[in-house]
């Protein structure tokens, strides 16, 4: 498996402190200050627009390859697990058509948040505005019939199962993006790509993507099957357009 590494930093963090590093060394001290007091504001001026444009519902969107998706997305996970206890159905549904009315439009999720539970949510709180939104799932765990996940497995005929699985806790007829929540070192990336693209044939999915894999990974997954987006969990969240495929990042 290809291994990458990504520093536990904002790229906030990043520019702020090279930024003034590079002050502190050519203004000096009061510089400084007036550097690192312009940049608070600017911060509290960003942090304000942010809320207003969350307030008004008006996002822009991206293309992440032919996918369109709005700028701010919204995660499931937490929904099931993770940071916080499950939240109940209802509460759960409130929130996820909270986010919808807020104009969110992309809804990201997995088999194994939960497990299902998470899609089953999704399935019920989008059913009204499906075409409307753009929801994302994932593949690639190893879950026993009693909900415990005891490994990986992207096996094609595993592919398949989650696929038609997820396609009916999500109240839907097509999945807009199905992609491998983490490599499987036993399954040829060639072999998934393959397999999702059979069902990109048979219309139950719209785009491939990768989460947490390595650049040898998706070169090869890419030369198997276009590659609409790649995933990746560092402390920052937009989309990035590289050479040959779409990067989504979230915090």
């Amino acid at each position: 498996m290809d291994k990458h590494d990504i520093k536990n930093f904002t790229r906030r963090d990043f520019i702020i402190r090279s930024s003034i590093a590079g002050a502190a060394i050519a203004l000096g001290a009061k510089a400084l200050f007036s550097a690192a007091t312009a940049e608070a504001k600017s911060v509290k001026t960003s942090t304000s627009a942010s809320r207003a444009q969350l307030t008004k519902g008006d996002f822009k969107t991206r293309k992440l390859g032919s996918l369109e998706v709005t700028e701010m997305g919204f995660g499931c996970m937490n929904l099931a697990w993770a940071y916080n206890a499950p939240m109940d159905k209802e509460s759960a549904i409130r929130l996820v058509r909270r986010a919808y009315d807020r104009g969110v439009r992309f809804f990201d999720s997995a088999e194994v948040y939960g497990p299902y539970y998470s899609e089953t949510i999704l399935g019920e709180a989008l059913a009204s505005f499906r075409k409307d939104v753009v929801i994302a799932t994932k593949f690639g765990f190893d879950i026993t019939s009693a909900g415990e996940t005891i490994g990986l497995n992207s096996r094609p005929e595993n592919i398949r199962k989650v696929a038609e699985q997820s396609l009916k806790r999500l109240n839907t007829d097509v999945i807009d993006l199905f992609y491998q929540h983490r490599v499987d070192p036993t399954v040829p990336i060639e072999d998934v790509a393959g397999t999702v693209a059979q069902l990109i044939k048979e219309g139950k999915v719209k785009h491939f993507g990768l989460s947490e894999a390595g650049a040898a990974t998706i070169r090869r997954a890419h030369k198997e099957f276009l590659l609409q987006l790649f995933r990746m969990s560092i402390p920052f969240g937009h989309a990035i357009r590289t050479r040959r495929y779409y990067l989504y990042v979230r915090n």
